[in-house]
């Protein structure tokens, strides 16, 4: 399947340069400038890769695909695919594929544009305000110098590696539209998972994400 074949490629790409700075891991995006820590410190090029490798294949990068996997076997998409075990495993595949590509993506855009994308738990109290905070998580990034801003490497890995992936799905979901449709689904994705990070106790969220 060509899927395994881009994933063997993309699993390569890993920028040897760069690093850029992080917060601690309470700090909170939402709030932008007013909201840096003053324990800001650099990021590592060690804990940058250490926090690819664990996006790209750690148990939460797992977890995804095979999640992904069961929501497209019941939904039957894509049609061609059908059911059964050999079906899944094309789902699973798929799905793993495209993560590997979008976190090899999305870490060379991260390093060459200075961004940390990883998540950060809220400082806010209350359940609507942590709410807030993991939405718009999901778009916003942070700068060297502790801004945050539009997250223009994590978007544009969604992006492009939603469009990848056309290149081995069948004919019903090899178009533009279905990138599209793709795209969305992987933010709705990255929220979800960012309520995962933001309400699961924290040791379990450190084991997910290699943190």
């Amino acid at each position: 399947m060509r899927c395994w074949v881009a994933l063997m490629f993309f699993c390569g790409v890993l920028p040897a340069y760069c690093q850029s700075l992080a917060p601690k891991p309470d700090f909170d995006r939402a709030l932008g400038p007013a909201a840096v820590a003053p324990e800001y410190v650099p990021m590592t090029f060690s804990e940058r890769s250490r926090h690819y490798l664990a996006a790209a294949f750690g148990p939460g990068a797992v977890l995804r695909a095979v999640g992904g996997a069961g929501f497209g076997q019941v939904t039957e998409e894509p049609k061609e695919w059908r059911e059964g075990s050999a079906a899944y495993g094309d789902r699973v595949g798929s799905n793993f594929a495209q993560q590997v590509i979008r976190e090899a993506l999305e870490f060379g855009g991260s390093a060459a544009l200075h961004e940390d994308n990883r998540y950060f738990r809220s400082t806010e109290t209350g359940f609507f305000r942590r709410t807030k905070h993991v939405l718009v998580s999901a778009l916003l990034t942070r700068s060297e110098g502790g801004e945050t801003h539009l997250g223009y490497s994590r978007l544009g890995a969604t992006l492009a590696s939603s469009f990848i992936s056309r290149a081995w799905q069948p004919r019903s979901q090899d178009g533009p539209g279905d990138a599209a449709v793709n795209f969305g689904f992987n933010i709705a994705a990255d929220i979800g998972w960012n309520f995962i990070q933001e309400f699961s106790p924290r040791s379990i969220a450190k084991h997910l994400h290699g943190k």
